[in-house]
């Protein structure tokens, strides 16, 4: 059977529709899942009770959330996951290169390991 001009029209207009389903049930994370998990990596930061340390000064969670927050409308146009975010943002300063910490319960973390556990934990749940 050869194909008709009308069955190339189906076959696309199927392939077309269907693309859009694919990716949400295929692809590996959508812009609407990464920002999700940022978000909540914020909220997390802002609820922790933690100190932060950064370039050798503390700060409350807070201050914390204020600084990354601001930090990650400078770098948000290149990431593009949660981990990038975490990289790219939350790891270390981009003036001096040191890398942030967290004093949680007198136990200090780099923030990288911290918030890459919680990322971990949130999408586990």
């Amino acid at each position: 059977m050869k194909p008709t001009r009308k069955h190339s029209r189906w076959v696309l207009t199927t392939l077309t529709l269907a693309l859009p389903i694919w990716l949400l049930l295929f692809a590996p994370s959508s812009q609407a899942d990464t920002t999700a998990e940022i978000e909540h990596l914020f909220a997390y930061i802002a609820s922790s009770g933690c100190t932060f340390i950064r370039n050798g000064s503390s700060y409350d969670n807070t201050a914390a959330v204020a600084h990354l927050r601001k930090k990650y409308t400078h770098t948000k146009r290149w990431v593009k996951t949660s981990e990038e975010f975490i990289r790219y943002t939350a790891t270390k300063s981009s003036m001096t290169g040191r890398p942030y910490s967290v004093i949680c319960n007198g136990v200090e973390t780099p923030t990288a390991q911290w918030l890459t556990d919680e990322l971990e934990r949130f999408r586990n749940r």
